[in-house]
């Protein structure tokens, strides 16, 4: 890029940010993960949540010191180019990459069958294949239009999905009957692992925040305070619903719509309805986030010269990537069409060990190469090192399945990273 080239508008706030993180993490999981949760923990899964949030905040963490040392797009793409260089962060990158295009295919799966309980044809054929291509393509054009409508869409999107969530616990607090929880209980050794490794991954996605640094204001600074803020917001949120899951439904471990289910008991049809509207624009405002920053990591690799430069182009009026955003859009488009929600779960939740991980490992090493850094997680090495510890510990109870998915993806991107050109980028930039 030269010199003349248009450069990208820093135009996202501090709350702008909390919701981009705030909408990563609260996506479709939570309007089926209450029942999933009572299985496995029964009358203690408000406590595994806590559990879960509290070891879940050590890799955030990480991920609020590593990004307040950047001012680059870029992301968990640009610690691990910066810690262990050019070829483990692309393929670091690369792994964020898939995360975040497997969410939105997965997430356009999840938002078709939830409008297909409303409006039973789309749910297959070619009215599924069109309500999928005007969801995307509505917020590829929305994305493009600039970072400022594309952030204020997140923005509503998320006030609009928490509104109903936030009525359910309300109402359902004074509902709920307190002998069919034990808030500070732990469940027994064997199923903690495996609630832990589930709400573990419930409690990801705020690493979307991460990105796109070159627009948000005063990065080094708000990106810290975002991350923690979110995950706090979204810890007693989830704690809430299941409380008032827990306590207002009998059953709940077996039931297949538990948050509907559960308000159909307190606010009758209505709430139900409620919260089925309420999954719907969730997984609206979720890939509304993803549609933002999932092409910014084309533009990243991009502009190191890892993908062909036309990826990187700034639009003169609008400052936005918008041949990444169209690329981005249309793989994500046939991803929705071809793969099935599970494959594509399956696929998100080992990249997103993989970039966890790195991020967490580089995090002591971006200490010693860039000693005037922003924000530092307290601790010394302690919290680096055990959320490490605890990527690797999750990372250790794949499947085969999944075991091969995440191998063919490294692979994949071993291939993608060979033509490519030696960047000419430094490793990252402090503000």
């Amino acid at each position: 890029m030269t010199g003349a080239s248009p450069r990208f508008v820093r135009a996202v706030g501090l709350a702008g940010l909390i919701a981009i993180a705030v909408n990563g993490v609260v996506g479709s999981g939570i309007f089926v993960l209450p029942a999933t949760a009572a299985a496995i923990a029964g009358a203690a899964s408000p406590a595994a949540y806590l559990l879960a949030a509290l070891v879940m905040a050590l890799v955030v963490l990480c991920f609020a010191e590593a990004g307040s040392l950047f001012e680059e797009t870029g992301g968990p793409y640009l610690y691990a180019r910066a810690a262990f260089g050019p070829f483990a962060g692309f393929l670091v990158g690369w792994m964020f990459f898939l995360a975040r295009l497997a969410s939105t295919a997965a997430i356009g799966n999840a938002f078709i069958a939830y409008l297909a309980s409303f409006w039973p044809a789309a749910g297959s054929g070619a009215v599924r294949a069109a309500v999928l291509a005007a969801v995307i393509g509505g917020l590829a054009a929305i994305n493009f239009a600039g970072v400022r409508p594309g952030s204020r869409t997140v923005d509503v999107l998320t006030v609009a999905k928490m509104l109903p969530l936030l009525i359910f616990v309300a109402a359902g607090i004074f509902a709920a009957d307190p002998s069919r929880y034990r808030l500070f209980a732990l469940p027994p050794a064997g199923a903690l692992r495996e609630a832990s490794l589930l709400l573990v991954f419930a409690f990801g996605g705020f690493e979307n925040a991460n990105v796109p640094s070159e627009e948000v204001r005063d990065p080094r600074r708000h990106l810290p305070i975002a991350l923690i803020a979110a995950i706090g917001f979204t810890a007693v949120l989830y704690v809430l619903i299941q409380v008032v899951a827990l306590g207002t439904l009998p059953g709940l471990a077996s039931d297949r719509t538990p948050i509907a289910s559960a308000a159909a008991r307190f606010l009758g049809p209505a709430g139900a309805a409620l919260m089925t509207v309420a999954a719907i624009l969730s997984t609206l405002g979720s890939a509304s986030a993803l549609l933002l920053v999932g092409p910014r990591i084309l533009y990243a690799f991009s502009r190191a010269g890892r993908l062909p430069e036309a990826l990187s182009r700034i639009h003169p009026l609008h400052r936005t990537p918008h041949v990444a955003i169209a690329v981005f859009s249309l793989v994500a488009f046939g991803a929705s069409l071809a793969g099935s929600f599970a494959w594509l779960a399956a696929l998100s939740a080992i990249a997103r060990l993989v970039f966890s991980a790195a991020t967490c490992l580089a995090v002591p090493i971006l200490r010693r190469r860039m000693p005037r850094g922003g924000f530092r997680a307290p601790g010394g090495l302690l919290v680096p090192l055990g959320a490490a510890a605890l990527c690797l510990w999750l990372l250790a109870g794949i499947n085969r399945g999944q075991a091969l998915a995440g191998a063919v993806a490294l692979i994949t991107g071993c291939l993608l990273y060979l033509p490519g050109r030696r960047s000419a980028e430094p490793a990252g930039r402090t503000g």
